[in-house]
């Protein structure tokens, strides 16, 4: 069975019109997505000491997602602030992702050792793994593939270039780029190391550049209700989608372009279809609660 971990950053998405709290991050997206495309998913992060920390972990809970090497740590647990605007999501600020920018996640013997058990570690530019990424990719057993999602920050030249070295999947957000930009970005992300780009583009679709051929998916049009984990849901459609199909064609080579040319096309085609599903609910996958009294202070000080 397909086994896949979210690596880094985990956070409550706070609507402050409505005074609620999802849970999300994009590690944690990524985990309890891919549980509902019926694989087995872990997630390894970072959590603080308060009630946001214990939704996301009872959301989790809820969605049969591990977490047994997570670290936990007395302070505030990475939290966003949102306002929904005609179903778009608008970011107002953030803690930065609390406490795991003082205490980053450092692989023990034994994180490798379990992190080996995985098919594929997907992790994020918020998630402070960046470091780690060497680490992952010599892992001995399975050799598990490695994805990053860059998110807008694929214009940061030195993370492009310590990451893409080591993954074999980039996810990029750049839906204002042109489509000759985006064609060259992506290849730009290849010729650093990387193995496919993915640039997801909003209502203009997906990009997707495996270094022989370029590979184009529209979105699935529909009302938006929150666009909240549009991106990550995309990206865990595509990717689950690939290794349920090397798993039934178990003498397949990914390092062959006439195995991803009969892959991708699937693949991405799932990927829409999952993500507009994900648009359709509040939050990146619902579980919205109160902000309780207990962290209201700290989620809305400094607001005008």
């Amino acid at each position: 069975m397909v086994k896949v971990l979210g690596l880094g950053d985990n956070v409550c998405d706070i609507y402050l019109n409505e005074r609620t709290m999802y849970p999300g991050g994009q590690a944690v997206n990524f985990a309890v997505y891919a549980g509902m495309l019926g694989v087995k998913s872990d997630f390894m992060g970072v959590f603080g000491n308060d009630a946001i920390a214990g939704h996301v972990k009872a959301s989790l809970d809820a969605h049969s997602v591990g977490y047994s090497h997570c670290r936990s740590y007395a302070g505030e647990n990475g939290f966003a602030r949102v306002m929904i605007v005609d179903g778009d999501r608008v970011f107002k600020g953030s803690n930065k992702g609390g406490v795991i920018q003082k205490h980053p996640i450092r692989l023990e013997k034994e994180d490798l050792e379990y992190a080996d058990g995985f098919d594929l570690i997907h992790t994020t530019n918020n998630g402070f793994t960046d470091d780690l990424l060497p680490d992952l990719q010599v892992l001995q057993v399975l050799s598990p593939f490695v994805s990053y999602d860059f998110s807008y920050r694929w214009n940061e030249e030195d993370r492009v270039d310590r990451v893409c070295p080591y993954i074999d999947f980039a996810f990029l957000s750049c839906s204002d780029l042109s489509d000759e930009a985006t064609e060259r970005l992506c290849g730009k992300l290849h010729e650093k190391g990387c193995g496919v780009v993915t640039a997801t583009r909003g209502s203009k679709g997906a990009t997707v550049y495996d270094g022989h051929h370029f590979y184009r998916q529209l979105p699935d049009y529909v009302i938006p209700v929150d666009t909240m984990g549009a991106g990550d849901s995309f990206a865990t459609a595509m990717l689950v989608t690939i290794l349920k199909k090397l798993e039934e064609e178990s003498e397949a080579n990914w390092e062959d372009p006439e195995i991803r040319m009969k892959i991708l096309p699937v693949a991405l085609k799932t990927a829409a279809a999952f993500s507009a599903k994900t648009c359709l609910i509040k939050g990146a996958f619902g579980g919205g609660v109160q902000v309780p009294d207990s962290v209201y202070e700290q989620v809305y000080k400094d607001l005008s």
